[in-house]
């Protein structure tokens, strides 16, 4: 291969995260509704008899499928499969930011204003029950942060040799910050609160 071969195929090449095509892909929504009080977010606490986080709280969506167009799509069909509530019944879908996890998943949430006159009814399969929250507490909220620690540990069968200090290489450690948000008996935490984190900072941006 020469150089202008080289040049050909990076002059063609649309920047994205390495590593994306071995990530799991998601899709949630956030869904807005207009009550007598003002906006509230709505969230979905999951079936207990789920395998991955049950009795969690959470957002309606979940993986991204192959048949589904993109991102927005699949979130859009999920929020129907779990709440019930009819694609029609759902407007002003605006993407948020992304997040990739430490846990090989990448997130695409997007906020949606549900028809104050739409039915809700939760697929029992997967949800246990619904509630909302004022939008107005997490303006006024910010939330608890507690962290966890991570290190690393290679495998046995890692091939020490080959690194420079072998066994005694000095392997990086860190933490993940984990936000709670307490609503009464209601505890919403992890990458759920670091999105509403994340909506609430982009209400706040002068």
């Amino acid at each position: 291969m020469n150089k202008d071969e080289i040049l050909a195929k990076l002059n063609n090449h649309t920047p994205g995260i390495l590593g994306a095509d071995e990530l799991y892909k998601y899709a949630i929504l956030l869904p807005l509704v207009e009550k007598e009080d003002g906006l509230h977010l709505v969230f979905e606490i999951r079936a207990a008899s789920l395998r991955r986080q049950p009795g969690e709280i959470c957002f309606p969506g979940g993986k991204i499928d192959p048949d589904d167009r993109n991102a927005r799509t699949a979130a859009l069909r999920e929020t129907e499969e779990e709440l019930g509530i009819k694609q029609e019944h759902i407007s002003n879908i605006l993407p948020l930011d992304y997040l990739v996890s430490s846990f090989g998943m990448i997130v695409y949430p997007y906020m949606g204003v549900i028809d104050n006159t739409a039915d809700i009814l939760p697929n029992p399969a997967e949800v246990d029950e619904f509630f909302s929250v004022p939008l107005q507490f997490f303006l006024k909220t910010p939330p608890e942060i507690h962290y966890v620690n991570v290190t690393m540990e290679p495998e046995e069968s890692f091939p020490f040799e080959l690194i420079p200090g072998g066994k005694d290489y000095e392997w990086g450690s860190g933490k993940i910050a984990e936000h709670f948000y307490i609503f009464g008996d209601k505890v919403i935490w992890g990458l759920t609160a670091r999105i509403i984190l994340h909506f609430i900072e982009q209400l706040q941006k002068s």
